[in-house]
């Protein structure tokens, strides 16, 4: 394989979303440094898996040493990492709090900083973190202060590090979906949950990593939450 080939970091990559980014930046011919609390090992040469806690920096120092050793470089992060508990803001305890922010910022902010230090030195670099439309767009009956806490801050630190870089060739974005189908989701609620969309009906992960994928390929865009959320974010 070429020295330069790109190298993709995914986080939350042991399943759903995550698992699907995998397959996708390989199916775009980068190699891929994957990690989650139970990612496991694929015969993929070209894909290592780092398990562990990405709350703990610790795991971001570990992912960011084994790209730069094995692969040489990171070319593209993505922060899919991510916890979302629903309860009433009064119900969530010292924990909730603890694994949510734990995730959603101290995660995001370890492995970004580690991330954007290496692209600096390549000069090159994107980074793309999923997000939810719930930041823009709260649903009744879906309480969500910790998620639009936690996820809104990062939206605002995509358009904050897209400026701060955006001489450096260093691009920064976000993907703000909707609620898509996955094993979090029983059947049984899809056409409920599919509801809450203007359109009728729940995403799929294809319209995650379609998204990501293009943002993969547009240089020009940088600052963006691209909302894929069957219009929830535009109104009801």
């Amino acid at each position: 394989m070429s020295a330069t080939q790109k190298v993709a970091v995914i986080t939350g990559a042991s399943q759903g979303i995550g698992a699907e980014l995998v397959k996708a930046y390989r199916e775009r011919g980068y190699r891929v440094v994957a990690t989650a609390r139970n990612v496991k090992q694929s015969d993929d040469q070209d894909i290592i898996a780092v398990a562990g806690d990405i709350a703990d920096p610790a795991t971001a120092r570990r992912v960011i040493a084994t790209a730069i050793e094995k692969f040489g470089r990171v070319d593209t992060l993505v922060n899919n990492a991510g916890v979302f508990i629903a309860k009433p803001f009064t119900s969530y305890t010292a924990e909730d709090y603890a694994a949510i922010t734990g995730v959603n910022l101290t995660g995001f902010f370890a492995i970004t900083q580690l991330a954007i230090a290496q692209m600096e030195k390549q000069r090159s670099g994107h980074v793309v973190s999923i997000t939810t439309s719930l930041v823009d767009h709260a649903i009744s009956g879906v309480p969500s202060v910790l998620a639009s806490l936690t996820k809104g801050g990062i939206n605002s630190a995509t358009k904050s590090l897209a400026i701060e870089y955006a001489k450096t060739g260093i691009r920064v974005n976000a993907v703000s979906p909707g609620i898509i189908k996955s094993t979090m989701h029983p059947v049984e609620t899809h056409e409920a949950l599919g509801a809450l969309h203007p359109v009728g009906h729940m995403g799929e992960m294809r319209d995650i990593t379609q998204a990501v994928l293009f943002l993969e390929s547009a240089p020009f865009v940088t600052g963006e939450i691209l909302h894929v959320d069957g219009g929830q974010s535009a109104g009801h």
